[in-house]
């Protein structure tokens, strides 16, 4: 399995050689360094930590001593023979057509109401209706669920901020020495994001 952690920049349009136009996303990917090799001796599972953008000693907690990185992650892994303490893993492991996953938190969009939470149609503009345009109408009552709101009401509330994952993704192109890639889509996140690219 192959993966890296990277940062989201920006997206744009990528031509291949047919002049076919393509929406890719361009994400700033590592380098990644190996902190730690979990085995099923040692762990009870196996796996590899890696850290990826530096940060400063003073930052960190006395239990994340040693390990200078703003983020850490950890990839399950049936065999860990090929990863070594202090490896570190760049873009250049991808190659281009590879089908990657892609994980990230999204964007944030605060508290929002259900027409664009969930996409409500809202009320009627008209006969009467005055101030319900974007209202959710009845949320309950006696008739469907014995005079309470049920489990699950789709109502206001926070939106964004979910660990979201789009698979399937198309890798365009590597440059392994500016360490960025191009890959075919969107990816969740804003920019700076951190995300996760890995081929399963």
């Amino acid at each position: 399995m192959k993966f890296i952690l990277g940062t989201k920049q920006k997206m744009t349009q990528a031509f291949d050689e047919n002049g076919r136009v393509y929406p890719v996303t361009v994400i700033t990917a590592g380098p990644i360094t190996v902190t730690q090799v979990k085995t099923d001796t040692t762990d009870k599972y196996s796996a590899v930590q890696v850290g990826f953008g530096a940060q400063k000693q003073e930052r960190l907690t006395k239990a994340l001593a040693g390990k200078a990185f703003k983020t850490l992650k950890e990839f399950k892994l049936a065999d860990v023979s090929a990863f070594n303490l202090g490896q570190t893993i760049d873009a250049s492991i991808f190659t281009v057509g590879d089908k990657v996953q892609v994980s990230g938190v999204s964007k944030g969009k605060g508290f929002q109401g259900v027409v664009k939470r969930h996409g409500f149609g809202g009320g009627r503009r008209t006969h009467g209706q005055k101030h319900s345009e974007r209202e959710p109408g009845s949320i309950g009552g006696a008739g469907r669920a014995g005079g309470r709101v049920a489990k699950g009401m789709r109502m206001a509330g926070r939106m964004g901020s979910d660990r979201v994952t789009v698979k399937n993704l198309e890798v365009i192109a590597v440059d392994p020495v500016a360490g960025e890639m191009m890959i075919k889509g969107a990816v969740p996140g804003r920019r700076g994001t951190v995300l996760e690219v890995l081929v399963k």
